[in-house]
């Protein structure tokens, strides 16, 4: 395992609609492409309906495209059946056989190929080894917790040595704890073999934590691709920063602009917004501000100051929703940072960091939300 040199994965125009009862037809996905780099693990995130598991599905070979391209290495893989496309899966559900033992459910993507029995059990042993499965080979998945059952999964996937590996939504199924905990062996595992993976999810903590490109998808489309730390702080749109986290939306005017960035008028008050990638032929803008990215402070004369309206307590952290006239914000601490404490109804001055401010035309509102 892991010997394998990773291969690139192409997709260009891909294209799949779905015919409903009654004739009404669907588009799943829309003209989308994307190049995932060898070795390289992207995630597609969005909501349910949002086209990214009928990509996966059309990678695979469980769903036929109408139209577009499926390279791997540059060899297209679109007319092959499943079994030859050398493509490694991992379901929502674990897919696992339950009268087979984890030994041959790992076993059985080589025994198919109808591999040689020596072969099969050097594969099997390191693929076990290699998950921490080595002393549960011979029990059946009824007798696993989830989180065992999950990488049996992968182990049956891995085995094969495959030029990509898809992943499904795997970790839905499994607890919180459990969830965060197997998704870090999930990245260390893919990072040390090197495999190519697309991965699939509609959780954006899930999509942060194993991504080296996130792409969100939106009504079958690419709504924006990049970095998770691009994703999260320069939103190409309202829907993909109230998709990926929270966010406060204040509307704003452009009143100056420097080689520093752009001074907005909002709240009676000016922002100097750094860096900011907004045209220059807009006047109208949203101020898109992050929960932590607002602290409390003492109300101050030439401040902005707001009344306190919830607060809700979460051990490492306090929320405020506070209210600017008719504006409500939230606002995210670090519980320990908080020395004196804040009550509904008082009044609180408010410190937005400028630094973490991002601009978006005011006509780019879309169907997102402010918090």
């Amino acid at each position: 395992m892991g010997t394998v040199p990773p291969k690139a994965l192409e997709i260009r125009g891909l294209a799949k609609s779905y015919r409903l009862p009654g004739g009404r037809i669907i588009p799943a996905v829309r003209d989308f492409s994307l190049r995932v780099e060898p070795g390289e693990f992207v995630t597609l995130l969005g909501p349910s309906g949002c086209g990214k598991t009928t990509v996966l599905r059309s990678l695979a070979g469980l769903e036929e495209p109408e139209a577009g391209e499926i390279l791997l290495d540059g060899r297209s893989i679109a007319s092959l059946p499943p079994h030859q496309r050398h493509i490694g899966m991992v379901f929502q559900n674990y897919a696992l056989f339950p009268h087979l033992s984890v030994f041959e459910n790992v076993a059985y993507s080589l025994r198919i190929r109808r591999a040689p029995e020596a072969r099969v059990r050097d594969e099997v042993a390191v693929a076990l080894r290699t998950l921490g499965l080595e002393d549960l080979a011979s029990r059946l998945p009824g007798q696993l917790s989830g989180g065992q059952q999950q990488r049996v999964a992968l182990a049956r996937a891995l085995v094969m040595q495959p030029d990509l590996l898809l992943f499904d939504e795997p970790l839905s199924n499994l607890d919180a704890k459990l969830r965060i905990q197997v998704r870090g062996e999930l990245r260390r595992l893919q990072k040390r073999l090197g495999t190519t993976a697309l991965y699939v999810t509609h959780d954006q903590d899930e999509a942060m934590s194993l991504s080296d490109r996130i792409v969100v998808m939106r009504e079958g489309r690419m709504e924006q691709m990049g970095s998770p730390e691009v994703i999260y702080s320069q939103p190409a749109s309202l829907f993909v920063a109230d998709f990926v986290g929270r966010v406060n939306a204040v509307r704003g005017r452009v009143v100056g602009r420097d080689e520093q960035g752009v001074c907005v008028q909002a709240l009676d008050h000016r922002f100097q917004v750094v860096g900011t990638a907004c045209p220059a032929d807009v006047s109208e803008v949203l101020i898109l501000v992050r929960p932590e990215a607002i602290s409390l402070v003492e109300p101050a004369v030439d401040g902005l100051t707001a009344a306190v309206e919830e607060l809700e307590y979460r051990g490492d952290q306090m929320e405020y929703r506070v209210r600017i006239g008719t504006l409500l914000l939230v606002v995210v601490e670090s519980s320990p940072r908080r020395r004196r404490r804040i009550a509904e109804g008082d009044r609180v001055g408010l410190l937005f960091h400028e630094d973490a401010l991002h601009l978006l035309p005011a006509g780019a509102a879309g169907s997102g939300g402010a918090a």
